[in-house]
């Protein structure tokens, strides 16, 4: 794990996937970590989402816009997307490749880490739409591993996301295999005021 003694610069570690390390400023983080509290204390709080095969996901996740449970998006909005997030998304695309695009995100997945949790491989494959996925990261300091588009295997790429970044995976990546399978506790700074790591995801489902 980079102990910070170099700045860490701005890569493109597949076609389409861009990581700019840093890219929220800390005030900006504060923010965040304090509207994902407020949005678990309205009508739908984080839960630990069940898998159809029966297994429960060791991440808390709540949903913000359209609601999403695996594999599908449901009809109806329990929790409104806020638009500042949405817009956001629209300025994280516009640093990722130099334009938004017309992004124009209608939900958003916020995934807590408690000490211990991580996330299996997985697509993003239930949107109809193929506009890039925006990640922002807050809190400890993870392993995000990018893969292929043709299964959970080789070949693919660690790359480390500490507080603050963002990553955005769009065009040959958009469908490519991710995941966490480490989470570094205690790697953020106790300013933050957040044990463990958030994650959300803006995506345009195109429905």
């Amino acid at each position: 794990m980079s102990e910070g003694l170099f700045p860490r610069e701005r890569a493109e570690p597949a076609p389409g996937a861009v990581h700019v390390p840093g890219w929220l400023p800390f005030a900006r983080q504060r923010e965040l970590v304090a509207a994902c509290r407020d949005f678990g204390r309205g009508p739908v709080p984080y839960r630990q989402t069940v898998l159809p095969g029966g297994g429960v996901m060791s991440v808390r996740s709540l949903c913000l816009g359209r609601r999403w449970e695996p594999y599908r998006y449901l009809d109806g909005v329990a929790v409104e997307l806020p638009g500042w997030l949405a817009e956001l998304g629209r300025e994280a695309l516009a640093e990722a490749y130099g334009d938004h695009g017309g992004f124009a995100p209608d939900t958003a997945l916020v995934n807590f880490y408690p000490d211990g949790a991580r996330m299996g491989m997985h697509q993003d494959r239930e949107e109809r739409s193929a506009a890039p996925v925006v990640s922002l990261s807050l809190g400890d300091t993870c392993v995000f591993r990018l893969g292929n588009t043709q299964d959970r295997g080789r070949p693919y790429t660690d790359v480390e996301l500490a507080s603050g970044d963002l990553f955005v995976f769009g065009g040959p990546s958009r469908f490519a295999y991710h995941g966490v399978p480490r989470v570094y506790a205690g790697t953020a700074d106790p300013a933050l005021g957040l044990g463990g790591r958030l994650n959300i995801t803006l995506r345009e489902t195109g429905l």
